[in-house]
């Protein structure tokens, strides 16, 4: 009978061991299957953020080509309308240099925008990096020629007493209002729809719950209802140009409204989210201001 519970008991242990073992094993697994499925989720979302970043360069490089493409254009009709003499058309002369302007001076800040895109790019490769580079500094060049050439054309047009920069002039001094703020919102959104109209001026602040409040840009749960809001708090943006702006936080909540399908927030590979604005017409339809709560 001894033998037996001894035999039973050797059986028993011998059972469990081998339970136990075949438990420490699965685990084992288990923990090299999470290791690994953490591994390619990080490996995703770097090459996601490679993938977004690429976008974004090449989508300054597309704008700054369109602009290029506009600014030939118009200056292939002035100099047409400078080749056909006394009867040419003074106005559209204007319109066209000043819509020259207009597209220089936006592509000036487009060359910016690619040239700091660039500097602080984690996705691009080496490679790419360096033939962008180049495209900037072609970029560059081909503004500085043009820059020229729009001058050269400008003292032509003097000669034939079309006179551009007064023109010019008196359209600067109607865009450039002083980023005063009225006393009441209702004041406040007709100068600020007025300035964004003409030179597509918008403003964008994020942070925490607490010094939003602080900041009285967000009181009683109601974003900007407040007189009080401190402006200075806002980064005022060219929204041709602004498309992505990093948030630097693993939360974020829009507190102002843009229509849904204008924009993504996306995570980087440190979890960190990115505001990208794919529509900047629509984005900033609604409102020129852009409040973010983070934490």
């Amino acid at each position: 009978m001894k033998i037996v519970k001894h035999l039973i008991f050797f059986f028993l242990s011998s059972f469990l061991l081998s339970v136990a073992s075949c438990d420490t094993l699965l685990q084992k697994k288990k923990s090299g299957e999470d290791s690994m499925a953490q591994q390619i989720d990080s490996l995703r979302s770097a090459l996601e953020e490679s993938k977004n970043e690429t976008n974004d360069l090449m989508q300054t490089v597309d704008e700054i080509q369109q602009c290029f493409r506009e600014i030939n254009d118009a200056e292939g009709i002035v100099t047409t309308q400078i080749a056909q003499g006394e009867g040419t058309q003074k106005q559209a002369i204007v319109d066209n240099i000043l819509l020259i302007q207009e597209k220089m001076k936006l592509n000036r800040k487009l060359i910016d925008s690619l040239r700091e895109q660039l500097r602080t790019s984690k996705g691009a490769n080496t490679k790419m990096k360096s033939t962008l580079e180049e495209m900037v500094d072609n970029f560059q060049k081909q503004l500085d020629e043009k820059t020229a050439r729009i001058s050269a054309l400008e003292e032509e047009l003097q000669k034939k007493d079309i006179r551009i920069q007064e023109q010019s002039e008196q359209i600067s001094s109607l865009n450039e209002n002083v980023n005063s703020l009225a006393q009441s919102n209702e004041e406040q959104a007709k100068i600020i729809e007025a300035q964004d109209e003409r030179q597509h001026t918008a403003y964008y602040a994020f942070g925490l719950k607490k010094e939003l409040k602080k900041l009285h840009i967000l009181e009683d749960g109601e974003v900007l209802r407040s007189s009080n809001f401190n402006p200075s708090y806002f980064t005022k943006i060219d929204y041709r140009v602004t498309k992505v702006i990093p948030l630097r936080s693993k939360s974020a909540k829009l507190l102002t409204s843009h229509p849904a399908d204008s924009y993504t927030l996306d995570r980087d590979s440190n979890k960190e989210y990115t505001l990208r604005i794919q529509d900047p017409d629509r984005f900033w339809s609604v409102s020129k201001y852009l409040v973010i709560v983070v934490k």
